[in-house]
């Protein structure tokens, strides 16, 4: 074959070459733009979410006053908590606001127990560290557990996000906030039932909801 035949096909393979990587490459900006990997966006937007906190902490942004003198009143300041460390949480992490203020609600008779008032307690976490700064139920000083104190009252919903956050106990919890993550509205009657754990009253979902119905949340 002569010089000048090979040096075509030369030139011919290498244009088909060629041609295949654009093809590839083509397919594959276009997979990227239009049906982008899942698990990269959610990196990069976590990345941005943490990027977002950091800078509004560094603005200085700091926890509100949990002011209130009756059942409204305490309502608007529990809100006004979760937004505040909405801010400061991760979307996935964060948990409905409505949940939240019904639970405090509860648990806290709207923020008039001795453990909310005495102890900055919304939610009767207990604890069986010593070392812990803690409450002990009234009338049994040498309990084994104690109610955690909280140095302010926002703090105290700031460890319930991350108890159920944490907790094997709200695994199922968790995966169904994940699942509705992605949905307009919030299916109250699959997530608050997952909730049982927090209470050993069997109707504990039920008094959740009841109490969201009675706030108009």
């Amino acid at each position: 074959m002569a010089n000048w035949e090979k040096n075509l096909n030369k030139v011919w393979n290498g244009s088909k070459l060629l041609v295949t990587c654009c093809i590839v490459i083509g397919i594959a900006y276009g997979l990227g733009t239009f049906k982008p990997n899942k698990h990269i966006v959610n990196k990069i937007k976590q990345k941005q979410e943490t990027a977002t906190i950091q800078m509004l902490k560094r603005f200085g942004l700091h926890t509100p006053n949990f002011k209130y003198k009756n059942q409204k009143e305490f309502v608007l300041a529990v809100q006004e908590c979760v937004d505040y460390l909405n801010l400061t949480t991760e979307q996935h992490k964060r948990i409905p606001d409505k949940i939240i203020i019904a639970m405090a609600d509860v648990e806290s008779a709207s923020g008039t127990s001795r453990f909310a008032t005495e102890g900055n307690a919304l939610f009767g976490v207990r604890t069986w560290t010593p070392s812990v700064p803690q409450m002990k139920p009234q009338g049994i000083p040498n309990a084994s557990f104690g109610v955690k104190k909280y140095s302010n009252k926002c703090q105290s919903v700031a460890d319930v996000i991350e108890i159920l956050n944490r907790h094997p106990a709200y695994k199922d919890f968790r995966l169904e906030r994940n699942k509705q993550l992605k949905d307009v509205y919030w299916n109250y009657q699959k997530l608050i039932p997952l909730l049982a754990p927090w209470s050993t009253n069997p109707d504990y979902g039920k008094i959740i909801l009841r109490r969201m119905k009675e706030l108009k949340l």
